[in-house]
């Protein structure tokens, strides 16, 4: 495989220096010109580009491992903003709980015996001890702290005090356990611990409307594995924010993405996403394959059991023939049929963040979810979580929830069980990559970082939304644009 690396400096692209910043594209066919030639057209939702210019300053380097930092972002992020927490299928009967965690801050999501959904401080109200220890799922008729026993009921009320005598002081109603607010969408669970939280659809902007025929509410958790990453939280999601990487830590995936033309949009302030074309040359391919050549790369298998079906015809392209066999073999799979979906929802990656640290892709091909948390209050520690969401079968019963497979630092993402080999060592590159990151960030001499204006302008965005939240205080960041 030979890659074609010019122009090697910004000053050799003819004409770049005359285009008002922000506006410079890859000179290869965008997302918008790929999908067009689709046998099944995209929907409406992915046919718009909405791309916003926000400056070409550096983002300091302190904001990736200042403890002074990192503490302001729990207090004024953590503490103060919409985040997800599980599925719903995760406590689908009353009396099931689930316990989240990130930094230093631990919540006790419960369903209560009249089917709503409460979130609690995860600490007892007598002297603080955590009423689940660690971070999971499990079910109980009560809330009982391990300690000495103080109990409440699943609506947080307080139910039972040993020695009840030597507190006269405790009332039940001033000693009900301190909740925060929940809410649900799509079949995940989000809470927001501040006292007076932005309304829940204002924080979701477009999400409902463009995911609301994507069915993610009907899909099942049926792998969900943790990651402990050497960095901070943010390092460790902005490296999934954009393809620019990809040419020199991925060459593998070359034959096949487009990764210099990904389309990138920005929809207010929680909302970004990523639109990567599959099935085509990269643009730093020298030579580039032919659509027979794109279809063999993107197949898995034997080619003679595949049959005819996989031959690139006259007038079609890698991505019709792909995008084909997988409303049939995914339909099979999952009995459910695809035929309404299109080319590009079949097998583009399309790719979703809800700040703070959730990524949401609603492609059948890739449907995953990530999650990214501060690990304890190390701001050079970060959990990363990958779920992958698949369709509940027509007419069958919901699978229960993969169990978390956590994975050390050290250890492959291979080496979770039902995990794609070669999508292991994808991540493992990505993985090889922070650790440098952050120590390189501590290393430097040079103040920030340089973002493209273009490729890396959901960093960008993310970044002045960590400075939103950060610096006004008395005010919401202004809801996402629709």
């Amino acid at each position: 495989m030979k890659t074609d690396l010019r122009p090697y400096l910004p000053a050799d692209v003819p004409g770049s220096s005359k285009l008002p910043l922000g506006e410079a594209r890859c000179p290869a066919p965008s997302v918008q010109e790929i999908i067009k030639g689709d046998a099944l057209k995209a929907p409406p939702v992915l046919t718009h580009e909405h791309y916003e210019y926000m400056g070409s300053e550096d983002v300091d380097f302190a904001r990736y491992y200042s403890t002074e930092f990192f503490e302001r972002e729990i207090d004024k992020i953590w503490k103060k903003t919409w985040q997800w927490v599980c599925r719903e299928e995760h406590i689908p009967q009353a009396g099931d709980y689930y316990v989240y965690e990130v930094a230093h801050l631990s919540f006790l999501i419960v369903r209560t015996e009249t089917g709503a959904i409460k979130a609690y401080y995860n600490s007892c109200m007598h002297r603080g001890t955590k009423l689940r220890a660690s971070e999971g799922m499990g079910s109980s008729t009560e809330l009982r702290c391990p300690y000495h026993g103080w109990t409440w009921d699943l609506a947080g009320e307080l139910k039972r005090v040993p020695c009840a005598w030597d507190f006269a002081h405790v009332t039940p109603e001033k000693f009900k356990l301190d909740e925060v607010h929940a809410a649900t969408w799509g079949g995940f669970v989000f809470i927001n611990p501040s006292e007076q939280p932005m309304p829940f659809e204002e924080f979701l902007g477009v999400i409902p409307g463009h995911f609301k025929d994507w069915d993610i509410d009907k899909r099942y958790v049926d792998l969900h594995m943790a990651k402990e990453l050497p960095c901070n939280w943010k390092t460790a999601q902005e490296a999934f924010l954009e393809s620019y990487h990809v040419l020199e830590t991925h060459p593998q995936l070359l034959e096949g993405v487009g990764d210099a033309n990904v389309q990138y949009d920005i929809y207010g302030d929680h909302v970004s996403r990523f639109f990567a074309a599959l099935g085509i040359n990269s643009p730093h391919l020298a030579e580039p394959l032919s659509e027979q050549e794109l279809l063999n790369k993107m197949l898995v298998g034997d080619r003679s059991v595949l049959g005819d079906d996989m031959t690139v015809r006259p007038g079609e392209t890698a991505r019709i023939v792909m995008a084909r066999y997988l409303r049939k073999v995914l339909g099979e799979k999952y009995q459910s049929d695809l035929s309404r979906f299109s080319d590009s929802e079949m097998i583009d990656t399309i790719e979703y963040t809800l700040f703070p640290n959730m990524f949401l892709f609603p492609g059948l091909s890739l449907p995953m979810v990530y999650r990214f948390r501060p690990l304890g209050m190390d701001p050079n520690r970060t959990l990363f979580e990958i779920l992958l969401l698949r369709p509940v079968p027509a007419g069958g019963a919901r699978p229960a929830p993969a169990e978390v497979a956590r994975v050390t630092e050290n250890e492959s993402y291979s080496t979770v069980p039902g995990f794609d080999p070669a999508f292991g060592h994808v991540y493992d590159q990505d993985t090889n990559n922070l650790r440098a990151a952050q120590q390189g960030i501590r290393a430097a001499k040079k103040k920030g970082a340089t973002l493209g204006n273009y490729q890396e302008i959901r960093i960008r965005h993310f970044q002045r939304t960590v400075d939103k939240y950060l610096n006004a205080p008395a005010a919401r960041p202004r809801t996402s644009g629709r």
